[in-house]
């Protein structure tokens, strides 16, 4: 299937379909129903081609919900498989899988590269996540994308065998996602795997729960291609207060994230190896966000960071984080720096081999 790079028709909101809520998100290609499976045998798929819109974009703002089309989208899909399928050049987000159960994704390639010679060596492909509102996958190289997979919404969502070159989330995990399984994920280039972000919707409530992390590569690949490899893992929320509303603005939403395990970690020189904080579109002087970070595991993490800056968890002071464990952490930054870890309003923490404090120093 081929995408029609008609830029102005699909600014026109009139012109879009919409089923995915959070950010009012237009859809081009949407799969409902249940008990199937869609096997593109790792030569079909989708040719969205974004390089009119990653182009356009670098020179006209950007803003979630402007009618950038996600090229697929599982819309309460139950009991379905996704297997060996690839998207070439995704205008925006890749995949979605918006309030869906039971979805398996087994092998999802996604390559979003920069052929405008004007952008080489610039993060220039805008939010070609593989986004589900279940777990979405994607593949993105020299672009400025979100997750390579975003759950909304959705219950027992499995992802295998993914391979994500992009410049924004490799994987996004959004509210309400529960029983979700990535397993043999690699991510190169971007903003590593992301919990969030959470809270954008004031008076609503962002929940997520039983979340394994197993077996993935996180690289830094040649700035040429993507100059951006920014966190292995993180997680954020909005802050409490509100500023605008959604899609763009918003903040000010509750709720929790709970019980997540990431294990067999393996991290090729990012910035920035685990990150907690919530203050995602927030400003001086805002309310502490009210959404609560607990049961968070880190197991078997090994590589390196081009800063000293290992762990930086900032939790809210209204709520804070509670039992954060590590178990065969050794991460490594530059040589001849110690590590630092940073802690911040988290309560039972264990396993790290250095003093975690307010500024990480010893």
């Amino acid at each position: 299937m081929q995408f029609k790079p008609d830029v102005q028709y699909w600014l026109n909101a009139t012109n879009t379909y919409r089923v995915v809520f959070i950010q009012s998100q237009a859809s081009w290609f949407v799969v409902s129903g249940n008990d199937f499976v869609i096997d593109a045998h790792n030569i079909g798929g989708i040719q969205g081609n974004g390089q009119p819109w990653w182009s356009y974009f670098q020179t006209h703002a950007k803003a979630d919900g402007d009618g950038r089309p996600i090229s697929l989208t599982l819309y309460k899909a139950t009991r379905g498989t996704i297997r060996n399928f690839r998207i070439v050049s995704p205008p925006f987000w890749a995949n979605t899988a918006a309030e869906s159960s039971d979805i398996i994704y087994d092998g999802m390639y996604v390559n979003a590269t920069n052929t405008d010679p004007l952008y080489v060596g610039k993060n220039a492909v805008p939010n070609t996540d593989g986004k589900p509102a279940v777990p979405i996958l994607w593949v993105l190289r020299n672009l400025n994308s979100g997750a390579g997979i975003n759950t909304y919404r959705s219950d027992n969502i499995s992802m295998f065998n993914w391979d994500v070159t992009c410049g924004d989330d490799c994987l996004a995990i959004k509210g309400n996602s529960s029983n979700i399984v990535a397993r043999n994920i690699t991510c190169r280039g971007g903003n590593g795997i992301a919990f969030g972000s959470l809270g954008q919707y004031a008076n609503m409530s962002d929940n997520v729960s039983n979340v394994l992390l197993e077996d993935l590569l996180i690289t830094r690949i040649d700035p040429n291609v993507q100059p951006n490899m920014a966190n292995g893992v993180y997680f954020k929320t909005w802050t409490g207060a509100v500023h605008g509303s959604p899609p763009t603005g918003g903040g000010g939403g509750s709720g929790s994230v709970d019980n997540v395990v990431a294990k067999g970690v393996r991290l090729d020189r990012v910035n920035l190896p685990l990150h907690i904080y919530q203050t995602n579109g927030g400003h001086t002087g805002d309310a502490p966000s009210t959404l609560k970070f607990s049961n968070l595991n880190f197991t078997d993490w090994t590589g390196t960071a081009v800063t000293n800056k290992i762990v930086d968890i900032e939790c809210s002071s209204a709520v804070g984080c509670s039992g954060i464990s590590f178990d065969e952490f050794d991460v490594a930054g530059p040589i001849g720096q110690a590590p630092r870890f940073i802690c911040q309003n988290v309560q039972g923490l264990s396993g790290l081999t250095a003093p975690c404090n307010a500024t990480g120093e010893v």
